[in-house]
């Protein structure tokens, strides 16, 4: 579920806004999106993965709200840490590039 919108590290793209299917997030003028409708996340991950400056967290936990600390997840390095292991952003290597399970499979047009 979505927890947390970083104030510190957010441009106000409202990237997140545009890429939550279920409309979590309200556009807040010359501020960071609100989460709105905490209760409506599908714990998608899709808001984490387009935000382009690392400033959402979303706790796996898809049915329950969980208090978490900003500071401590920076410290802990879990902020941005889906995008990274996903390969989406400037200097990360896709994950797709290093999947190598394509090797056992014969692949014949």
């Amino acid at each position: 579920m979505i927890e947390l919108v970083s104030e510190s590290r957010c441009i106000k793209c409202n990237i997140c806004v545009t890429a939550c299917p279920t409309n979590v997030f309200d556009k807040v003028p010359n501020a960071p999106p609100k989460i709105a409708r905490q209760s409506d996340c599908q714990t998608c991950y899709l808001c984490e993965l387009y935000c382009p400056v690392d400033a959402l967290f979303v706790a796996p936990q898809a049915d329950e709200s969980v208090a978490v600390n900003e500071d401590m997840l920076v410290q802990s390095g879990l902020l941005g840490t889906y995008r990274q292991r996903l390969g989406w952003g400037r200097g990360r290597t896709s994950a797709a590039q290093a999947e190598q399970s394509a090797k056992f499979f014969k692949y014949s047009p």
